[in-house]
């Protein structure tokens, strides 16, 4: 288990360039984080691809989903313009080259988005997708996270010993939690919105022996309180300056 809390930048350095794009993870490794969080969908033609949105509002088209499309129509796209019209052009990014490009580099974190609109078998591929993709791992070097506790199930099922994250939403309670403890003690971590940690949250999860997560902090209130209740890992858009307040804590 992490002993010293580790920054993660949330889908990359996204105050400098579009995230989960290459552009927005290079600028992330400038800076000395700890690993780097990213979000998984698919398109129609099932390529595990990186977008967090329900919708592709961000570019122009609010009505449609990463899975209106296949990848070859989404390579068509540039995901960088809604953050900067005179940026570079760049294409949605695949899971499998991201994985190429920055497993070596630095700790990750990827969290599978599950719709609603989609039915179980979609679930399912993109989870035994992710896994398939991910191979071998070590340790934490690698975590998987859903808000999907089905998911995570499934996921278990295909590799029992895959540490497994699970996310929990704003308004889930003490209670949720205590029970999603005891009745799925596969689980190796929980990640925490800033708002749901507090001293009786983190000592439930750490009486469990757990991994803490918390996103997503970006004021100098909420990082000090993910530092000051000792989470293993702080998730924030600006990583740079959590890095800072937890070296100056320390």
């Amino acid at each position: 288990m992490i002993r010293k809390t580790h920054i993660y930048a949330h889908r990359g350095a996204n105050r400098l360039a579009a995230e989960n794009t290459r552009t927005a993870f290079d600028f992330a490794l400038q800076e000395d984080i700890n690993g780097m969080e990213t979000d998984i969908q698919m398109s129609s033609d099932d390529v595990a691809v990186l977008w967090h949105d329900r919708f592709l509002n961000k570019l122009g088209m609010p009505d449609k989903h990463i899975d209106d499309y296949k990848y070859a129509e989404l390579q068509a796209m540039n995901f960088a313009a809604h953050f900067d019209p005179h940026a570079s052009s760049e294409t949605v990014m695949r899971l499998k080259d991201f994985l190429e490009r920055y497993r070596a580099q630095t700790r990750l974190l990827l969290e599978i988005k599950n719709r609603d609109w989609e039915p179980l078998s979609r679930h399912e591929l993109k989870v035994r997708q992710t896994l398939a993709q991910v191979g071998a791992h070590h340790g934490e070097e690698v975590l998987i996270s859903s808000f999907n506790l089905d998911s995570l199930i499934f996921a278990h099922s295909c590799a029992p010993n895959f540490p497994l994250v699970y996310n929990m939403e704003p308004e889930q309670s003490i209670e949720e939690a205590r029970t999603v403890l005891l009745e799925n003690n596969f689980l190796y971590g929980y990640c925490l919105h800033i708002s749901r940690l507090d001293v009786e949250m983190a000592a439930l999860l750490r009486s469990h022996n757990k991994l803490i997560a918390v996103y997503t902090c970006n004021s100098e209130a909420e990082i000090s309180q993910a530092l000051e209740l000792g989470v293993d890992i702080l998730i924030s858009d600006i990583p740079g300056y959590a890095l800072k307040l937890r070296d100056y804590e320390a």
